[in-house]
């Protein structure tokens, strides 16, 4: 079963073949993804690494958690999912865009 891993602090030139190259050395790297902005395609700093495995996943986050890459120390943990109502969803947002006329 594979496992999603967090990955944050990136530096701005960090991108999707970096992270993959870097993880490989844990174990196999089902996918790598730098989130970026939509509106100027500029890094958030932060992303993902799914690992094909539960032990490339813990080895990943023994290895990397701390490790400089590109000057930054980044931070590797396992990645949490998304609740509702968490803010990360237009659901969250509850009369966004309405004004009250009242």
């Amino acid at each position: 079963m594979s496992r999603r891993l967090y990955v944050g602090n990136l530096a701005w030139g960090v991108s999707d073949q970096d992270l993959k190259d870097l993880f490989s050395e844990a174990g196999k790297v089902k996918s790598s993804q730098v989130i970026v902005d939509r509106e100027t395609k500029r890094s958030r700093g932060f992303g993902f690494v799914e690992m094909e495995t539960d032990e490339a996943a813990d080895a990943a986050i023994k290895k990397f958690n701390g490790k400089d890459l590109k000057g930054r120390a980044i931070r590797v943990n396992e990645a949490q999912s998304r609740s509702p109502g968490d803010g990360s969803g237009a659901g969250s947002r509850r009369g966004a865009g309405v004004r009250d006329r009242g």
